[in-house]
């Protein structure tokens, strides 16, 4: 009878356990994982905001303005701003048909994919027309920035201090 066989069991159950310290390498090896995957999500996610900012600015406006521009001959002012497409102003002409913009609830304006107001302007600073008589005394029209709207529309971006990363159709 072999007496040595319950002590050499007993020794193998007690080898297949993990120790503390293998235990604390697998944990700080997923919290590793987990940490690079969250900042590629969170990079990911920066990004997607920045891009559906600049569409926004640069495409989805571009017709509701200039439909209102057609209707009531000129773009809204800065005091109406692009509330102006969802609610007739009070000093809008008698040729505004709107709203312009489809957007749900239909009377407020959405916000940039970082919860702050977007910002209009007109005449915009970045998109302005200027107009100079010549000797001739011809009047000429020169646009600052070639083929684009005479409006300013953009987003603030993430950090509405820095005028760095503001996002515009400029």
């Amino acid at each position: 009878m072999n007496t040595q066989a319950p002590a050499l069991t007993s020794f193998r159950n007690a080898r297949r356990a993990f120790t503390l310290l293998e235990i604390m390498v697998v944990i700080a090896i997923i919290g590793l994982l987990v940490g690079v995957a969250v900042n590629g999500v969170q990079s990911a996610l920066n990004k997607a905001r920045k891009q559906t900012a600049t569409i926004f600015v640069t495409t989805t406006l571009k017709t509701p303005l200039e439909r209102y521009k057609i209707d009531c001959g000129a773009y809204p002012t800065t005091e109406e701003g692009l509330q102006a497409l969802l609610v007739m102003p009070a000093s809008a002409p008698a040729g505004w048909s709107g709203p312009y913009l489809d957007l749900t609830p239909a009377t407020v304006m959405t916000l940039d994919p970082w919860q702050h107001p977007y910002q209009y302007s007109y005449p915009g600073p970045h998109n302005s027309v200027s107009t100079s008589t010549d000797q001739s005394g011809q009047v000429t029209t020169t646009s600052t920035t070639s083929g684009r709207n005479r409006y300013d529309v953009w987003s603030m971006g993430e950090e509405v201090a820095d005028p760095a990363d503001d996002i515009g159709n400029w």
